[in-house]
């Protein structure tokens, strides 16, 4: 098995390409180990010291780094706990946990923003190994949450405000501000 590594913009954060489906559906973003408790690939890497945060993408491991830590050092044992966890044969999340996004009925606004986000800004934001969810829309503000390595990402705030905003601006003339949310 051959594992592809990128780097992000966030230098905290490496994008792990293991040539597989990671998730077939939806994202998921583990902040600490204490949230990995149902997915054997999350469990195996926070059990590597250093490791902070995990981010699985469709294709892709997003792995985030304690500052004191060198990816020198870490980057070859979470090459191993990710190479461990194909060869097991345990899936990458217990069914249970599996990702999904809630159905809601959204008003014609709102699908209109979740629509430019998916089509638009998520394939740019999975190009650097993370992605952003939509939380909410309230009197103009458009409140996303940002995960994998553009969860505290030092270009993150001028993609947010420079990028995002002003696409969703330009398209949708409701909004009048983008907001990060944890």
């Amino acid at each position: 098995m051959f594992i592809q590594t990128e780097q992000t913009p966030n230098p905290s954060t490496l994008k792990f390409l293991p040539g597989r489906v990671v998730m077939e559906k939806g994202t998921l973003d583990f902040a600490e180990a204490a949230s990995a408790r149902n997915s054997p690939l999350a469990k195996r890497l926070f059990a590597i010291e250093g490791v902070e945060r995990v981010f699985f993408g469709s294709d892709f491991v997003t792995v985030s780094k304690a500052a004191d830590k060198d990816w020198q050092i870490l980057k070859p044992s979470i090459l191993g706990g990710i190479m461990e966890h194909y060869t097991s044969g345990e899936p990458v999340v217990a069914a249970e946990a599996e990702a999904g996004e809630a159905a809601a009925e959204d008003d014609e606004v709102v699908a209109q923003i979740k629509e430019l986000l998916e089509t638009r800004v998520r394939p740019a934001v999975a190009q650097d190994g993370g992605d952003i969810v939509f939380q909410d829309f309230r009197d103009g503000v458009v409140y996303l949450h940002m995960q994998g390595s553009c969860s505290g990402c030092p270009s993150s705030t001028a993609t947010l405000k420079m990028g995002i905003e002003n696409l969703l601006k330009h398209y949708v003339p409701e909004v009048v501000e983008v907001q990060a949310v944890q």
